[in-house]
């Protein structure tokens, strides 16, 4: 591979190599790589790999300690992975998604005057996912054993130093934490503890609190939240958070494990042993009851019924690299078909981040955006998805025709994919009624509410080793402010706001009982040559495919290296329906990076944008990139976040 050397500003001039400094620096390994959320959650990986793990059981055990260190998300939540195995030469789909609980229907829900499950607490909560998912993946494609993998995270239940961003996430959902006894209990282990102008508590017998240093000073609405009740029970930053029902349950599986293994069970079975006693056993019993105590509706059955799909991903080819995503389920189809709608312009010769790259990024993102708001849902439910209409090159190259080079098109609808997989689409006269937006006139403050929603949620998990596996997994839900089911620990997912109710929105993602909703999760292999040769995914809810695709087109088509696109500028669509929350959508809304000239930002106006400006326009990407000429790696951790990688 030709190591590239040049990096484009957002006017397509070439800078000098010495200007080309990223923020961090770029990673590199030729053993193994572990890239995920948090910092002390890459050395869980890291240590997988000193004890002779594949990137498998790194992946799982970072996962283990991304959710036990609440980093948007908990165990409770939802594991979406892709994992390319170099025996069978393939790349597999983790779907360990849970489902609707007994009793959530689309009546239940209009019964209580809402027009989508809620976005908070024990309604918005559907069967966890992410243990059976992590235990399938060590099962099915691991060396170690639970014990092992799970042992960082065990550590870091009984106690781990707490850090600022989960802090101020805390005390800022302080209001609705304190509804639920078991989350409060967590979160709020110094409740009632009176500290003066807003310092943090100080646990009884402690020395004084010490002044928090002023590059992690809280934000003025925690400060303000702190002081205005007087009192906080969040722990300190720096503290020991200390998490004993969650430690316990952990343990419980390993020693389910262990006792397997004694009886004279495989590795696998005495992982699937412990995978029993989540979903079936004592777990799965107080999970149910913890649920219901606090009004939610998820039963003992609804656990033991759920399964992982163990499933074959969809692709497309973009110039000859294989790109890989989770199926119709996910968001991850409308990047596939976003490139394939690309492939019919020359971006490259339009520069990177010019306005007319702007523009055609912007209108291809909102058609595929449209059918993804249209036809995305549950494939082991009816109605059948049109997978293969969408992703078809002769149906892109339909879209692409809609697209005006020179102004935003604010009704943008959904197509029918159907003809073009030899089908009459069954949903014409709904699909003919679509109202192409929902927006209402609104405020500011609640236009930067939309955009914090738009990144809102989940982390990402990265990890390869020099054997050929590789893994990018980008798990979600539960995140604070989550319900805590019952003394055991587990934080419940609120995935339940991304059904729909109406079918005259979409009538594939009706929410009932046993099924997933779709999501916006969304992890990315790209294979080259039929090798692995990218590995990525991102934080952010509905801007996370517009991310991944400009990263990948930063590296593909202007020639960057993964850290330097990983920091490299984004745009973000507006005009897209929120998949969590309330299907806000605003359209002709741009979000453009602060360094835009302002030429760019004259000629999007002219073109009919709304823009709206920050210094990074992305959640953080994590990402490796096999380089197939040296047979190394190359790490990129985005600039935005808490993000962290380790290599060797």
């Amino acid at each position: 591979m030709k190591r590239r050397c040049t990096l484009v500003l957002l006017f397509a001039v070439a800078l000098p190599l010495f200007a080309q400094k990223t923020q961090k620096p770029p990673l590199h390994g030729s053993h193994w790589m572990a890239i995920t959320g948090k910092p002390l959650a890459a050395t869980a990986g890291a240590m997988m790999f000193q004890k002779g793990g594949n990137a498998v059981d790194a992946a799982a055990a970072m996962l283990a300690a991304v959710c036990t260190m609440w980093d948007t998300l908990s165990w409770g939540g939802e594991t979406q992975a892709l994992i390319y195995d170099p025996h069978a030469k393939k790349v597999i789909g983790i779907n360990a998604l849970g489902v609707a609980p007994t009793g959530a229907t689309a009546d239940f829900y209009k019964s209580k005057k809402l027009n989508y499950p809620p976005e908070y607490g024990p309604l918005a909560a559907i069967t966890p996912g992410t243990p059976g998912g992590l235990m399938t993946m060590l099962a099915e494609y691991g060396t170690l054993s639970l014990k092992d993998v799970l042992a960082p995270a065990i550590q870091m239940a009984d106690g781990y130093p707490m850090e600022q961003q989960s802090v101020n996430t805390i005390e800022r959902e302080k209001k609705r934490l304190m509804q639920w006894p078991y989350s409060k209990a967590v979160m709020f282990p110094h409740a009632g503890v009176v500290r003066a102008s807003g310092a943090p508590p100080t646990p009884e017998g402690a020395p004084e609190a010490r002044t928090t240093p002023q590059s992690i000073t809280p934000s003025h609405d925690v400060a303000a939240s702190a002081s205005s009740s007087g009192t906080s029970g969040a722990p300190e930053p720096g503290e020991i958070f200390r998490q004993p029902d969650l430690a316990a349950t952990l343990r419980k599986l390993v020693d389910a494990e262990q006792q397997a293994l004694k009886k004279g069970k495989s590795r696998k079975e005495a992982i699937y042993a412990a995978y029993d006693r989540f979903y079936k056993g004592d777990i799965a019993q107080e999970i149910a009851r913890g649920t219901q105590e606090q009004g939610g509706l998820i039963t003992a059955n609804d656990l033991a019924s759920w399964k992982v799909h163990i499933e074959e991903p969809v692709k497309t080819n973009y110039k000859g690299i294989d790109v890989y995503k989770l199926t119709i389920w996910s968001q991850g189809p409308m990047m596939l078909e976003t490139l394939n709608i690309l492939e019919n312009f020359d971006l490259k010769s339009m520069g990177y981040n010019s306005s007319r790259y702007i523009h055609t990024l912007y209108q291809a993102m909102n058609l595929t955006f449209a059918d993804r708001d249209f036809y995305f849902g549950d494939p082991y439910f009816p109605p059948a998805e049109p997978v293969a209409g969408l992703l078809s090159k002769d149906y892109a190259r339909e879209r692409a025709k809609l697209i005006n080079p020179d102004r935003n098109d604010p009704n943008v609808a959904p197509g029918d994919p159907y003809p073009f997989q030899g089908e009459k689409n069954p949903f014409l006269d709904t699909l003919h009624q679509w109202p192409s937006t929902l927006n209402t006139p609104r405020t500011i403050a609640a236009l930067d509410h939309f955009h914090e929603m738009f990144l809102a949620g989940t982390t990402s998990i990265e990890a390869a080793d020099e054997s050929g596996w590789v893994v990018s997994v980008t798990p979600s839900g539960g995140w604070v402010p989550a319900v805590i089911a019952g003394k055991t620990g587990i934080g419940l997912s609120q995935r339940a706001q991304s059904f729909d109710t109406d079918p005259a929105q979409n009538p594939y993602n009706i929410i009932e009982p046993g099924k997933r909703p779709h999501v916006t999760l969304t992890p990315t292999l790209a294979l080259k040559n039929g090798k692995p040769y990218l590995a990525f995914a991102v934080q952010g809810g509905d801007t996370q495919d517009q991310n991944l695709l400009q990263f990948f087109l930063d590296i593909v088509e202007f020639g960057m290296t993964p850290q330097e696109a990983t920091e490299a500028a984004n745009i973000n669509t507006y005009q897209a329906r929120k998949w969590l929350g309330d299907r806000l959508s605003v359209p002709g809304r741009i979000l453009l990076a602060d360094s835009t000239p302002p030429w760019v930002r004259s000629e999007l106006k002219k073109m009919g944008y709304d823009l709206t400006f920050e210094e990074r326009t992305s959640g953080p990407i994590n990402a490796i990139e096999f380089d197939q000429e040296h047979g190394t790696m190359w790490g990129g951790s985005s600039n935005h976040g808490e993000d962290y990688g380790i290599g060797w």
